[in-house]
């Protein structure tokens, strides 16, 4: 689907207008939910809710994804139709990523159980530190410790080339801005990585669940951006039902070690499904400021 999406769909730079990208909402969403109908029917509905509980959080956090992105794009002044390609080799990167982080997690959890206190502790400070709304100024892509690492050892031009990451200026390669824009958002991501894997390993420690619910809700990322990018101020009270979301998996996991009590799949499943659409409701009924969208 990613070839054919960057290789068949996309092979011509375009600037995704909204129409295009609910399309594309549309198709990823119901691919995941075929997905989460074949693991239901084939592994049985306790790992068929879980599937879709770790879908549910990671796709929330995705969301949030959205506003860095806003604020990546702008601060470069990357050209919208070119956006869609960083988007798609960040993903691609994050997929790595994200399958390195589960794996490593999984085999902590199994060798050491009691790091899932410490990861417990981490989602609970991360839950409330999303609370804390965020502003543009927060986020300093030029503060990126990656990108700036990478200029100092290898040039880099002064100009874009079109949706080239590399150029030659005279007889010498160098890398284009969009190429520092790629690094910021590749860096980005492994931040988001470190509050949503412990999130999906309170749910499940399946590999198999935890890493394919995990790509799926990351795979729209890129339509999520175009479908929500100008409509971001929409969604104000999302911040906080996430941060109720990795404080209760939190909670979870600490009271599941130390306590030796364990809650089901169903509860979890309620409150995340259920604090979402509450968030998604509120949302809608008091809207705040419209922010920026995207740089043009």
């Amino acid at each position: 689907m990613l070839a054919l999406d960057l290789g068949v769909f996309n092979r011509r730079a375009h600037v995704v207008k909204l129409r295009e990208a609910a399309t594309w909402c549309i198709v990823w969403f119901t691919l995941a939910m075929g997905f989460n109908a074949f693991v239901w029917f084939d592994h049985g509905s306790q790992a068929g809710a879980q599937w879709f509980a770790s879908y549910l959080v990671e796709l929330g956090l995705s969301v949030d994804n959205v506003f860095v992105f806003i604020v990546v794009f702008s601060f470069f002044r990357a050209a919208p139709e070119h956006q869609h390609r960083v988007l798609f080799w960040g993903i691609v990167g994050a997929a790595v990523l994200r399958a390195v982080f589960i794996f490593a997690g999984i085999k902590l959890i199994e060798n050491f159980e009691g790091i899932l206190v410490a990861f417990g502790a981490f989602l609970i400070f991360t839950g409330v530190k999303l609370a804390i709304p965020k502003r543009e100024g927060d986020v300093r892509p030029d503060k990126n410790v990656v990108a700036r690492l990478f200029m100092r050892f290898f040039p880099v031009s002064a100009y874009y080339d079109g949706g080239r990451f590399f150029t030659k200026a005279g007889r010498r390669h160098v890398a284009t801005p969009l190429f520092i824009v790629l690094l910021v958002i590749e860096t980005t991501d492994v931040v988001f990585a470190l509050d949503s894997i412990p999130a999906v390993l309170g749910i499940t420690k399946v590999p198999f669940i935890a890493f394919t619910s995990n790509i799926f809700a990351i795979l729209g990322l890129r339509s999520l951006y175009f479908a929500l990018s100008d409509v971001m101020g929409m969604f104000r009270f999302l911040g906080a039902g996430l941060a109720v979301i990795l404080v209760f998996i939190g909670v979870k996991m600490i009271i599941g070690f130390v306590f030796t009590y364990h809650v089901g799949i169903g509860v979890s499943l309620g409150v995340i499904g259920g604090t979402l659409a509450l968030a998604v409701i509120a949302s809608l009924l008091f809207p705040g400021k419209k922010k920026g969208g995207k740089e043009g």
